[in-house]
Protein backbone atom coordinates (compact mmCIF):
# COMPACT_ATOMS: atom_id res chain seq x y z
CA UNK A 1 0.00 0.00 0.00
CA UNK A 2 2.77 2.12 0.57
CA UNK A 3 4.10 1.83 -2.49
CA UNK A 4 0.62 3.27 -4.14
CA UNK A 5 0.47 6.16 -1.56
CA UNK A 6 3.56 7.32 -2.92
CA UNK A 7 2.72 6.91 -6.97
CA UNK A 8 -0.56 9.08 -6.07
CA UNK A 9 1.69 11.49 -4.28
CA UNK A 10 3.87 11.72 -7.05
CA UNK A 11 0.94 11.91 -9.74
CA UNK A 12 -0.32 14.88 -7.40
CA UNK A 13 3.00 16.98 -8.08
CA UNK A 14 3.39 16.19 -11.40
CA UNK A 15 -0.23 17.63 -12.03
CA UNK A 16 0.83 20.13 -9.82
CA UNK A 17 3.56 20.89 -12.03
CA UNK A 18 2.03 20.76 -15.18
CA UNK A 19 -0.19 23.20 -14.35
CA UNK A 20 2.47 25.32 -13.52
CA UNK A 21 4.14 24.63 -16.73
CA UNK A 22 1.12 25.55 -18.52
CA UNK A 23 0.97 28.74 -16.98
CA UNK A 24 4.40 29.86 -17.51
CA UNK A 25 3.69 28.69 -21.20
CA UNK A 26 0.88 30.92 -21.78
CA UNK A 27 2.75 34.11 -20.58
CA UNK A 28 5.71 32.97 -22.67
CA UNK A 29 6.34 35.15 -25.88
CA UNK A 30 9.01 33.72 -28.62
CA UNK A 31 10.22 35.60 -31.33
CA UNK A 32 11.20 33.71 -34.59
CA UNK A 33 12.82 35.75 -37.31
CA UNK A 34 13.93 35.53 -40.96
CA UNK A 35 15.74 37.23 -43.60
CA UNK A 36 18.12 39.08 -41.37
CA UNK A 37 15.49 40.07 -39.66
CA UNK A 38 13.71 41.55 -41.70
CA UNK A 39 10.31 39.00 -40.43
CA UNK A 40 9.57 38.76 -37.35
CA UNK A 41 6.61 36.45 -35.95
CA UNK A 42 5.88 36.12 -31.97
CA UNK A 43 4.32 33.48 -30.39
CA UNK A 44 3.05 32.37 -27.46
CA UNK A 45 4.25 29.08 -25.60
CA UNK A 46 1.15 27.68 -26.77
CA UNK A 47 1.74 28.41 -30.53
CA UNK A 48 -1.12 31.49 -30.68
CA UNK A 49 0.38 34.02 -32.98
CA UNK A 50 0.68 37.63 -31.67
CA UNK A 51 2.93 39.84 -33.45
CA UNK A 52 4.00 39.98 -37.38
CA UNK A 53 6.65 42.89 -38.13
CA UNK A 54 7.85 43.02 -41.21
CA UNK A 55 10.14 45.80 -42.56
CA UNK A 56 8.91 48.28 -45.15
CA UNK A 57 11.24 47.67 -47.78
CA UNK A 58 9.43 43.89 -48.30
CA UNK A 59 6.57 45.74 -49.21
CA UNK A 60 6.52 45.99 -53.18
CA UNK A 61 4.85 43.84 -55.34
CA UNK A 62 7.65 42.36 -56.86
CA UNK A 63 8.98 41.05 -53.50
CA UNK A 64 5.45 39.44 -52.79
CA UNK A 65 6.92 36.04 -52.84
CA UNK A 66 10.14 36.76 -50.98
CA UNK A 67 8.04 38.23 -47.95
CA UNK A 68 5.75 35.13 -48.04
CA UNK A 69 8.05 32.85 -48.13
CA UNK A 70 9.99 34.71 -45.31
CA UNK A 71 6.65 34.58 -43.15
CA UNK A 72 6.53 31.05 -43.42
CA UNK A 73 10.21 31.11 -42.23
CA UNK A 74 9.91 33.43 -39.18
CA UNK A 75 6.21 31.27 -38.08
CA UNK A 76 8.92 27.59 -38.68
CA UNK A 77 11.57 29.47 -36.56
CA UNK A 78 9.64 30.30 -33.83
CA UNK A 79 7.73 27.24 -33.98
CA UNK A 80 10.91 25.45 -33.64
CA UNK A 81 11.86 27.80 -30.32
CA UNK A 82 8.61 27.18 -28.24
CA UNK A 83 9.03 23.46 -28.81
CA UNK A 84 12.46 23.76 -27.33
CA UNK A 85 10.63 25.52 -24.76
CA UNK A 86 8.18 23.32 -24.29
CA UNK A 87 10.76 20.47 -24.12
CA UNK A 88 12.69 22.04 -21.66
CA UNK A 89 9.93 23.09 -19.45
CA UNK A 90 8.54 19.57 -19.42
CA UNK A 91 11.77 17.92 -18.57
CA UNK A 92 11.93 20.52 -15.35
CA UNK A 93 8.37 19.02 -14.53
CA UNK A 94 9.24 15.85 -14.54
CA UNK A 95 12.61 16.61 -12.23
CA UNK A 96 12.53 15.00 -9.18
CA UNK A 97 10.09 11.98 -10.23
CA UNK A 98 11.26 8.06 -10.04
CA UNK A 99 9.64 7.30 -13.53
CA UNK A 100 10.14 4.04 -14.79
CA UNK A 101 13.56 4.12 -17.11
CA UNK A 102 13.11 4.77 -20.96
CA UNK A 103 9.49 6.61 -20.13
CA UNK A 104 9.68 10.06 -21.58
CA UNK A 105 6.90 12.98 -21.03
CA UNK A 106 4.56 13.53 -22.25
CA UNK A 107 2.82 10.34 -21.93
Amino acid sequence: MKNLSNMLKQAQQMQSRMQEMQAKLEATEVEGAAGAGMVKVTLTGKGDLKRVSIDPSLMTAEDREVLEDLLVAAHADARQKVEATMAEEMQKAAAGLSLPPGMKLPF
